[in-house]
């Protein structure tokens, strides 16, 4: 390792040199040892950058101050992570290394523009699985821009979020390094990402999104980018959609990148055309074919030629989807039962976790078993083959997180945490709710079953009741717009806001409202990028108590005896303006860039006056709340009651949160699974409640739509349509089959209500 230079050129880096250039070098020197067209580059190793720790004496500063730091302390976290950053970046880059830097630089070009980019060297990174936590650097030219460059790379590797999720999962500080790719900027005219087979089924089919300017446009969410199909088998384009392309990112001068508006004349224009789509195609099947697994490529074009820029393994492929076992159980012995949650089929090693400061034990593949999951554990969640809970029921965190990250998950199981032994082989069927005894297989779908499935990809049906998706993580947006859901009708922004470890309190105390407001802005922006035109319903926050009171500023959170039936929803934003203040601000700012599909609603209301109170506080913010879409979720029987008089008082649209809705109609905790049996979606109670409202909606055109868990039941689904429901919002996973029972019910009402016309 100390024989490792300060510099590697790309010719000489292969993807087994990943400990001294980080994934992105090891990935690029591969890719441009088979052909493909490569920008030249040269990478400022991992090597290099331990030599200036220990030259500059950091090493010994920087990790001692981590040796004691309490990474659940957030004012201790901020504080250590600035001055790690402070140390590098004050600290002089010795000579040789500058200069090796320097001279390399000089052979790539004078005055060359580059990009310069951190490649982490291990595979569950910071810049892996927090996106962003490493830095990237654009349009970089001069030797002065460009060390200074490498060394704020450097210091990104003591970010906060960093430090502490290497804390959580288990790294130690001081055994981690990052190297830098410094690589000839291409001026792309367009760009993009292409996923050389399926992203979600895996079959051989190129998808491709391409928009004008720097890829960093598609890459950070900044435009609604063009989509390509290409079939591998037919070796044509199959499907085009042209988004309108407002923006794109160029040079801005001769450093960094800016927002440029899009020419009218070119925001609807094609940006690729067959021949591109297909030569683009080809290079991912070579990338694809080298490494044995379908690759997640960024690619750029200048004039007529095409430029790979990097590549990495899809990892939403199989793993995430699960192979079935055709619903039948398997001879094999059968040790745990529970609920099924989330679909799918895994295998692996159990790990058991009792405190959330357990996660850093967890590994790619376990099992992770553990009373009840929470959104401290979503990056653990992450990476797990599967999950199971002692507790809940299918609408608990980890029943409706698994379904978004396509993990096979089993709740309600009593006694997991005790029955199962760390370490143990299990086999986990997420549809059938059992956990068998070591690693049983199963075989994937027959041929006939795997191309039917194929073809409804392709052929999406169309029905006349909307069909939407629920989404609650910024991550499964591509996911659940892959679906071709009709929009989302329910977009929880908990996950969100308690993924920040912080209340909004503490922003607002510490002064740090605008990072709260960007992070707020820049998760919403993902899924309504993914969403182009269709309507994305976003519920304003609605986390109890007992969840800020483990984040930073939760230290004066009441206790209370029971939190779901406490100070949440639209009562709390109502009583704590600045904290409702900052939720607007987000809304507002995506309202004026255009984001016209987004739609707000008010969680917990009980009675108009709220609504009424909540818009005015909209408009004195600066919303012009007479041509925004605002409208309320029925979870308490008292809306679905006085849903009349929540119409006159304004709202858009209504949509049944039937979670709450039933608990609080029939008295029954949906994760307490004593009772949880007892939770009855089609209680009559429940549906008189519905039908209802859903009639006094039709009455007055206000658009009536469901996203509680019931919406992904085909059977109420049919219920719901027969009872003249606008929208029904489903998890990620049930959507082919509400869609397919809404299809059936409609044709069934139309043919009915044709044959009592024919018999008059």
């Amino acid at each position: 390792m100390k024989d490792v230079p300060n510099i590697l050129w790309l010719e000489e880096i292969r993807k087994e040199d990943i400990i001294s250039t980080g994934g992105k070098g090891a990935s690029l020197g591969e890719m441009a040892s088979i052909g493909l067209p490569v920008p030249k580059a040269f990478v400022v190793t991992a090597q290099a950058f331990r030599r200036f720790l220990v030259e500059t004496g950091l090493e010994k500063k920087i990790f001692a101050s981590f040796e004691r730091l309490d990474v659940e302390d957030n004012e201790a976290l901020e504080k250590a992570a600035e001055n790690a950053k402070d140390l590098v970046m004050k600290a002089k880059m010795p000579a040789v290394i500058r200069d090796d830097i320097k001279k390399s630089y000089g052979k790539m070009g004078k005055e060359l523009i580059v990009a310069v980019r951190s490649s982490a060297t291990a595979e569950d990174l910071p810049d892996a699985s927090f996106a962003g936590q490493q830095e990237t650097f654009l349009n970089i030219k001069g030797e002065a821009a460009l060390i200074s460059s490498v060394q704020k790379c450097w210091a990104s590797l003591y970010g906060a979020r960093a430090i502490y999720y290497r804390a959580k999962q288990g790294f130690d500080d001081n055994t981690v390094n990052i190297a830098v790719v410094v690589q000839q900027l291409v001026h792309s005219e367009k760009a993009g990402v292409m996923f050389t087979s399926h992203p979600i089924t895996g079959e051989p089919q190129t998808i491709i999104e391409g928009s004008w300017g720097l890829g960093e446009a598609v890459v950070s969410g900044s435009v609604s980018p063009d989509k390509y199909v290409f079939d591998q088998r037919t070796e044509k384009v199959t499907d085009i959609y042209i988004a309108n392309k407002k923006v794109e990112i160029i040079a801005d001068g001769d450093h960094g990148t800016k927002l440029a508006d899009v020419p009218k004349d070119r925001q609807d224009a094609q940006v690729l055309a067959d021949a591109e789509v297909a030569k683009l195609a080809m290079y991912g099947k070579i990338a694809e074919n080298h490494y044995g697994v379908p690759q997640d490529v960024e690619w750029g074009v200048v004039g007529d030629t095409i430029y790979i820029l990097q590549s990495r393994p899809i990892t939403t492929i199989g793993k995430k989807e699960g192979k079935g076992m055709s619903g039948k159980k398997s001879d094999a012995k059968i040790i745990l039962k529970g609920q099924g949650a989330a679909p799918g089929i895994a295998s692996g090693k159990v790990i058991i976790i009792r405190d959330v400061k357990d996660t850093g034990a967890v590994k790619e593949g376990d099992i992770l078993v553990t009373k009840m999951t929470n959104p401290d554990m979503v990056p653990a969640m992450r990476k797990v083959a599967a999950i199971i809970t002692d507790e809940g029921g299918m609408t608990c965190h980890a029943a409706i997180v698994s379904r978004e990250l396509g993990t096979p998950a089993i709740v309600g199981t009593k006694t997991a945490t005790n029955q199962l032994k760390n370490g143990q082989l299990i086999t986990v069927d997420g549809e059938m709710g059992l956990v068998y005894e070591g690693e049983v297989a199963h075989a994937a779908p027959p041929q006939a079953v795997a191309a039917a499935q194929a073809l409804a990809v392709n052929t999406p049906i169309i029905t006349a009741t909307s069909v939407k998706v629920n989404v609650s993580i910024p991550e499964a947006a591509a996911r659940a717009a892959a679906t071709g859901a009709d929009g989302v009708g329910l977009l929880r922004i908990e996950h969100l806001i308690l993924g920040l470890n912080k209340t909004p309190g503490w922003y607002i105390t510490n002064n740090r409202e605008e990072e709260f407001v960007k992070e707020l802005h820049d998760g919403i922006k993902i899924v309504l990028d993914a969403f182009p035109g269709k309507p994305v319903w976003v519920r304003t926050l609605d986390a109890p108590t007992d969840e800020f009171r483990n984040m930073a500023g939760g230290e004066n959170e009441p206790h209370e005896h029971n939190p779901m039936l406490g100070w949440r929803g639209i009562r709390r934003d109502l009583q704590s303006p600045d904290q409702f203040r900052l939720q607007i601000e987000a809304f507002k700012r995506l309202w004026k860039e255009g984001y016209d599909n987004l739609g707000v609603m008010f969680p917990m209301v009980s009675h108009p006056e709220q609504f009424i109170v909540g818009k005015e506080m909209m408009r004195a913010c600066g919303v012009d709340v007479e041509n925004v879409t605002l409208g309320i979720m029925i979870e308490i029987p008292a809306s679905a009651i006085m849903i009349e008089d929540f119409v006159r008082a304004g709202i858009k649209f209504a949509s049944f949160g039937t979670n709450d809705l039933i608990q609080y109609t029939l008295a029954i905790d949906r994760n307490n699974e004593n009772v949880a049996d007892m939770y009855n979606p089609k209680h009559p109670a429940v549906l008189s409640l519905i039908h209802s409202a859903i009639q006094v909606c039709r009455a007055y055109n206000v658009e009536c739509s469901i996203c509680g868990q019931a919406g992904s039941d085909p059977k109420m689904a049919t219920w719901l349509v027969e009872h003249g429901i606008t929208s029904i919002s489903a998890n990620i996973d049930a959507i082919p089959k509400i869609r397919e029972a809404v299809a059936k019910t409609e044709k069934r009402i139309i043919l009915e209500a044709a044959r009592t016309k024919d018999a008059e």
